[in-house]
């Protein structure tokens, strides 16, 4: 037997499963409004909370961890490192906890895998960590001395969709260009070019177009002031940049359904909100188009936010000249995650050790 069970933790929900090989046999998002966490301030005070909102579902469902094989976490951000599927312990757990290379909710759930793992004396496996290295050298070049960009995005669903995406017109993720925009609690827009991501904004540390919650580029002289104006602290302006900014800043609103009932009733601070995260989200997509020369094959939309057609409809109206626009909204993370560790658990492919 190969039963998994399986956590992605995102900004504002769980989400949480059981799969058998690469069967799910249930999965269910546990949400979590800002109101549910403001209480405990920082992501990594959520811990217990998230933990017993997993657990619950988990045993509500019957399950019992005596049939569990191995557990698996969408990953934290790690040091750049290659693709595929990881075995998770504890240089893996201390790097995602220290928030060095940046921070995310994912952390929590791999921080939940090790410690399951170790009291259960399961495995526990993570898959396509955030974090790649596949960027190509001028990308990486920034106009500051020592400060050179990396790439940080969601990988996992980046991946995944990509090669949803040709296996479904039949052509080999190693032979096309395509910019995949994943777009959720966080906006990353990447080039994927012949089978590697060779260049994408890092969308947890304050690049690319703004989001749900994260604040995106802005103006560098602006944002210096405002760390030394004495107003915040250093840990305080990172949350700023991930976690309380985008339209959690701007509106105060992360929830779609709510934002298009404000928009229809005639809301225009609102409407111009959002037209300009789809302008941001446009002018991004422009910009990976010139990375590969023009010479893209399709524009793929994928995430949360893609299911909601206004942001889709805005975004076409700038970029479909540039290649043909496919959409796959929500996320195919947890089957990737089964996917992986399925493979690990039978041999198929060997866990890398995380150094």
């Amino acid at each position: 037997m190969s039963r998994m069970l399986i956590v992605n933790l995102g900004g504002t929900s769980s989400k949480v499963a059981v799969y058998h090989e690469e069967n799910c046999i249930w999965a269910a998002t546990l949400n979590h409004s800002l109101a549910d966490l403001k209480p405990y301030g920082h992501y990594l005070n959520q811990y217990e909370y998230r933990k017993e909102a997993i657990l619950k579902e988990f045993y509500r469902r019957g399950e019992r961890l005596e049939d569990i094989d191995a557990v698996v976490s969408r990953c934290g951000p790690v040091k750049p490192v290659a693709g595929g599927t990881y075995r998770i312990g504890e240089k893996l757990v201390a790097d995602t906890l220290a928030g060095t290379y940046g921070e995310h909710p994912s952390t929590l759930g791999v921080k939940f895998a090790f410690e399951l793992s170790r009291e259960h004396g399961l495995k526990a496996y993570t898959v396509d960590p955030p974090i790649s290295n596949e960027m190509c050298e001028e990308a990486k070049i920034t106009g500051m001395a020592g400060v050179e960009r990396m790439a940080s995005f969601q990988a996992l669903n980046h991946r995944a969709t990509a090669r949803k995406y040709c296996l479904d017109r039949g052509v080999n993720y190693e032979d096309v260009n395509i910019i995949v925009c994943h777009l959720g609690s966080g906006i990353t827009i990447a080039s994927h070019c012949q089978g590697k991501v060779i260049d994408v904004n890092n969308g947890l540390t304050g690049d690319g177009p703004f989001s749900l919650e994260r604040a995106g580029t802005v103006p560098s002289g602006d944002l210096i002031k405002l760390c030394f104006s004495g107003k915040h602290t250093e840990q305080e302006m990172m949350r700023l940049v991930n976690g309380l900014g985008g339209l959690v800043a701007l509106l105060g609103i992360t929830d779609g359904r709510v934002l298009e009932e404000k928009i229809a009733s005639g809301d225009r601070r609102v409407a111009l909100v959002i037209r300009a995260m789809a302008y941001n989200i446009a002018k991004e997509i422009g910009a990976n188009a010139t990375v590969m020369c023009g010479k893209v094959d399709g524009i793929v939309l994928t995430g949360g936010l893609a299911h909601w057609s206004r942001l889709v409809d805005l975004i076409k109206e700038r970029v479909e000249f540039i290649a043909p626009i496919s959409l796959y909204p929500g996320e195919n993370e947890l089957d990737s995650l089964a996917a992986g560790a399925y493979r690990a658990l039978v041999c198929a492919e060997i866990a890398r050790e995380y150094q």
